[in-house]
């Protein structure tokens, strides 16, 4: 008994493991149970000698023909004759009927299971040279507009995206966000990006680049970290690099993030790259259109590559090898960025070149006359740096590193006053670390969008007004509405005192300044885009992190705009060629200029800057217009 027992126990837990191979499983034991019916009526008719009336008996090959047709069709036994025939095909017809019953209810199952699988974005993607996004933000919708551009002259380009999210849901918001994907395919995979089984999904080992965002959340910089880990040390990862543009949040995480990255990752450090866009274009209105336009893919971009055509030669005399793209910096064989390094710096065989193109088909040198006229460049004339004193309102994570930015640009004797009403905002004042003889910093706790409160500021007195967004206390929606707020009272204080005001101000989403234009504000720094751009750049150069961060950075070269007629002549027409000399006589590159005549068309709404103009046109320039250079101070 007890043998049979366990005989018994082990058919049933064979049968169940059977069970549980899903539909096909369940296919083959429908198949087997027809098969047996089928097998048993045609042996029965054969063996009984069973017939329709009127008919001859038949063997068993007929018989179970007989039997596999009633199975199928039950209307068969409708024509039966002989109630022996009958019996034996009605109950082969209803076993016909249960079977089919059910594997029309196996197949239905199987199908909705494995669209539930599709669904949930969990098959490995075999594409091949492919962008990979990892994670989501705010920031990927701009991401995949940039990239979209970037790849209309490649063939059957592709963007793969993995994100602890919905396949479907994040399909249906980029259908939403993103207007046009052109040639561009784009795949959702749903998974974790820190897990090693799940990144093998998108496929990083025949990937071009890969891009891992900061996603929303707390903790989001150790998610981004541990993701590159797993990138990088994966155990199965190909032998060549990767090309990783990895967003962090806080500088502090950055130098974990290069000891687990290595040379294959380029950070964007996003609060500092704002931050410090945000500090210049507050003191140089307008240059915010300038970083816009080398970012993004739709004008020109800056390429990194060798040019032997220009190897022994300096770099001034290099500069103005150029007619239609603007030479700005080396690339040593080390990968060391010099942006507008000596004008008397030789270019190596093995050094590759910095220059700004409108694409990298246009890069050739010119060997034609550069008509430049000489007698129209000015002496250089050194202008004295003056205090000067900066309005904040406003306040987030950024504030601190935009104040000891601007302690690094003023002269001594100046005065940055903020403005601001967040629960933290007094207790992050008090540890700001700002020398006193530097710059003076006051602080007021107020609401930034009364005008009661901002009349007792008495803005007009400044030279410079910021206006931050809320973003660490309110959504982004919420936070450009007190943002557009604040500056629409700006513009009627200034109209009042009837005096220009010069604001700057942060806006979080690109959709907002087209809203926020009616403040008459004169630049506005759209953080998720500048963060966007920049990230879709590294993507498709590993020099650009290196590139930004020389441009930025307090001891290398910077964008200035400065006065056109302190350069030049402008009582007659001259060609970019002219404006390039006269630069580079004072050790600077020029890379553009911005115009402030009102019939000017800027048709892609940069605010009068031009970056990478043709360099031998005539071009009249007026007192209002500004020459953009590469300089050191």
């Amino acid at each position: 008994m007890k043998g049979q027992a366990d005989w018994a126990a082990r058919l049933r837990y064979e049968f169940d493991k059977s069970m549980a191979g899903g539909a096909i499983a369940l296919i083959g034991w429908l198949a087997l149970i027809s098969l047996v019916v089928i097998v048993f009526a045609g042996l029965v008719i054969a063996l009984s000698g069973i017939a329709p009336d009127g008919k001859e008996p038949m063997g068993f090959i007929e018989g179970a023909w007989e039997s596999l047709m009633r199975t199928m069709d039950a209307g068969t036994i409708g024509g039966d004759e002989g109630w022996s025939f009958r019996g034996v095909s009605f109950v082969v017809t209803i076993a016909g009927v249960f079977v089919f019953s059910a594997l029309i209810g196996v197949i239905s199952s199987g199908l909705e299971e494995k669209l539930g699988e599709l669904r949930k974005g969990r098959s490995r993607v075999l594409e091949k040279d492919h962008t990979i996004i990892l994670n989501w933000s705010p920031s990927i919708f701009d991401i995949i507009n940039e990239l979209v551009i970037a790849n209309q002259s490649r063939r059957k380009p592709c963007i793969v995206i993995m994100a602890a999210r919905d396949k479907v849901e994040m399909e249906d918001e980029i259908a939403a966000k993103v207007s046009d994907t052109k040639n561009t395919r784009i795949v959702c995979r749903s998974g974790d990006p820190t897990d090693l089984y799940d990144l093998a999904i998108v496929n990083p080992q025949t990937s071009r680049s890969v891009i891992v965002l900061s996603p929303e959340g707390e903790d989001s910089d150790s998610q981004v970290i541990k993701t590159v880990l797993a990138l990088v040390n994966d155990p199965n990862r190909r032998a060549e690099k990767y090309v990783i543009a990895a967003e962090i949040r806080d500088a502090d995480n950055a130098d974990v993030a290069r000891i687990v990255g290595g040379s294959e990752t380029q950070l964007v450090l996003a609060d500092d790259l704002i931050s410090r866009i945000v500090v210049h274009t507050s003191r140089q209105a307008g240059l915010s259109a300038v970083y816009s336009e080398l970012l993004d893919f739709d004008g020109c971009e800056i390429y990194t590559l060798a040019q032997p055509e220009i190897t022994g030669k300096t770099f001034g005399s290099a500069v103005l090898a150029y007619h239609n793209c603007t030479l700005i910096g080396v690339r040593s064989k080390s990968g060391e960025i010099q942006l507008n390094p000596n004008p008397n710096q030789v270019i190596g065989a093995e050094d590759q070149v910095v220059i700004i193109a409108e694409d990298d088909d246009s890069i050739r040198t010119w060997s034609g006359d550069v008509d430049i006229d000489k007698s129209a460049i000015r002496p250089i004339v050194k202008r004295p740096r003056a205090p000067e004193r900066t309005l904040v309102l406003g306040w987030n994570r950024r504030g601190k590193v935009i104040v000891a930015e601007l302690a690094r640009y003023v002269a001594p004797g100046s005065l940055v006053t903020i403005a601001a009403n967040t629960p933290e905002f007094e207790t992050e004042i008090a540890a700001l670390d700002v020398p006193p003889t530097t710059m003076i910093v006051e602080h007021h706790v107020m609401d930034t969008s009364s005008r009661p409160a901002l009349d007792a500021l008495d803005i007009p007195s400044y030279d410079h007004v910021l206006v931050l967004g809320y973003s660490d206390h309110m959504s982004a929606q919420t936070a450009d509405t007190r943002t557009l707020i604040t500056l629409l009272q700006l513009r009627k204080i200034g109209e009042t005192a009837g005096k220009h005001i010069s604001v700057v101000s942060e806006m979080i989403d690109v959709r907002n300044r087209e809203l926020a234009e009616v403040t008459r504000a004169e630049d506005f720094v759209v953080s998720n885009k500048l963060v966007s751009l920049m990230l879709a750049q590294a993507s498709e150069n590993e020099s650009m992190a290196s590139i930004f961060e020389e441009l930025l950075d307090e001891e290398g070269s910077e964008i200035y705009m400065r006065p056109i007629a302190d350069y030049l002549d402008i009582t007659r027409p001259v060609n970019f060629f002219t404006v390039a000399l006269s630069a580079l006589r004072r050790g600077e590159v020029a890379i553009g200029y911005r115009r402030q005549r009102a019939d000017d068309a800027d048709l892609r709404n940069l605010g009068g800057v031009v970056v990478n103009p043709p360099r031998r046109e005539p071009i009249t320039f007026t007192d209002a217009d500004m020459v953009i250079v590469l300089a050191q101070d």
